[in-house]
C-alpha cells in the first residue's frame, strides 16, 4: 500500500454504473450533458484492503511502502448531484455486496483457468 492508506477512494459497482449510463442515454434532453456517475461513499484505501482481506479469508499482511509519486490524489469522491436530479440515478449496490460479488466472480474465473506448469 502506498503511503499510510489514509487516501480515500469511492467504488461503484458495475451494474450501478451501467444503469446510470443507460439512463443518461434514454433520458430526453441529456444529449451533450456531462454526468458524474460513481459512488459518493468514500473509504480509505486501508479500509478497502482490510475489507477485501476479511472477505477473502486471507491472513496476508498489508505491506506499506512510500507514498506514490506524482498525481495521486488524497481524496476521490464524485459529486453525483446532477445525476440524481436529472436521471433519478444513484448507486444501489452496498460496498460489501459489491466486493463479495467481485471476489466470487474472480474465484470462479480462476477456477476455470489451468495453472501453468511452471507455477505448479
Amino acid at each position: 500500500m502506498y503511503g499510510d492508506g489514509s487516501q480515500t477512494r469511492s467504488l461503484c459497482f458495475v451494474s450501478d454504473l451501467v444503469e446510470g449510463l443507460v439512463r443518461a442515454m434514454r433520458t430526453m434532453g441529456t444529449r451533450g450533458q456531462v454526468f458524474n456517475l460513481g459512488n459518493p461513499e468514500e473509504h480509505t484505501v486501508l479500509d478497502y484492503a482490510e475489507r477485501i482481506r476479511d472477505l477473502t479469508g486471507s491472513r496476508s499482511p498489508i505491506v506499506f511502502t512510500e507514498p506514490a509519486v506524482g498525481d495521486d490524489p488524497q481524496r476521490r469522491r464524485p459529486d453525483i448531484t446532477r445525476a440524481r436530479r436529472v436521471l433519478g440515478w444513484e448507486p444501489l449496490v452496498p460496498l460489501d455486496t459489491g466486493l463479495r460479488d467481485t471476489i466470487a466472480y474472480f474465484r470462479r474465473e480462476l477456477a476455470l483457468e489451468p495453472i501453468p506448469s511452471e507455477v505448479r
